[in-house]
Parts: C-alpha cells; sequence; structure tokens
C-alpha cells in the first residue's frame, strides 16, 4: 500500500495509507471554494429559472472534483432534489403554484426519475456524456429561435 501525498490536483493527503473512498474526503481550499461559488451559482440559477441547476452541476462536478459523468450526475441529482423542494415550497408559500398541473407533473417526475436512476446505473459513461450534450444543445438552440 502507497504513501499518500501530494497528488497532481493539489488535493493534499497527510502521510498515511488511504483507501480509494477516504480519498475523495480530502480537498483543497481552491477545491472547497469553488465548491461553495458553484453550489451558489447552482443555487441562483435553480431558484431563480426553476430548474437548470443540473446543466451547471454536472460540467462544474466533471471539472472541479474530477467525477465520471454518472458520478456527476447523480450528485447533481442529489443535490437539485432539496433545492427544488426549496423553491417549491416558496412557489407554493406565494400561490404561485396551480394544484392540479403540480400534482400531474409531480407524478409523472417521480415515475421518471426512479426509471431515469434505475437506467444510469447499465448506460455506459460516454453515452450518458452525449445524451447530456445533446440535451444541453437542443435546450441552447431552443433559447435562440
Amino acid at each position: 500500500m502507497k504513501f499518500a501525498s501530494k497528488r497532481k490536483n493539489n488535493l493534499n493527503y497527510q502521510n498515511y495509507p488511504l483507501k480509494e473512498s477516504e480519498k475523495q474526503k480530502a480537498f483543497g481550499k481552491k477545491q472547497i471554494f469553488l465548491l461553495l461559488a458553484s453550489g451558489a451559482l447552482i443555487g441562483l440559477l435553480n431558484g431563480f429559472f426553476g430548474g437548470g441547476g443540473g446543466m451547471v452541476c454536472v460540467p462544474l462536478l466533471q471539472k472541479v472534483l474530477s467525477l465520471s459523468s454518472k458520478e456527476s450526475h447523480a450528485t447533481a441529482i442529489a443535490v437539485i432534489f432539496p433545492l427544488s423542494y426549496i423553491s417549491a415550497s416558496i412557489y407554493v408559500f406565494n400561490s404561485i403554484i396551480k394544484t392540479l398541473p403540480f400534482l400531474t407533473i409531480s407524478l409523472g417526475v417521480v415515475v421518471g426519475g426512479i426509471i431515469g436512476a434505475y437506467v444510469l446505473k447499465f448506460m455506459p459513461p460516454k453515452v450518458v456524456r452525449i445524451i447530456f450534450a445533446l440535451l444541453m444543445l437542443a435546450g441552447g438552440v431552443r433559447l435562440l429561435i
């Protein structure tokens, strides 16, 4: 077992053997700052537009933490869920959400989310990246038209 030292991605580890899962827990100050700033940006986008934070979250997780496509998408979903819940609660509190559309869309989102999370488990990372890139491209073209 090798002893950990300073790695090329600026993660500082102490001088003791580390398991792979322990390596992910150690972040440099720069990474922590980038994650906090990224989180603020993602929250702002999600709160302002009512969604879209995941489109920023996934690339940031891949660049800042060097996570794989699958890990980035799974983490983004875990981050966006409570954020969306908080935003939705504010919209409900301000009487901006109508009940019937909310309930019907929610049912579809729950079913689709379960299916999507299950399918993600079996998809190759390259396919996930391609699908995500195509969705981002389609969204960008739609905004321009």
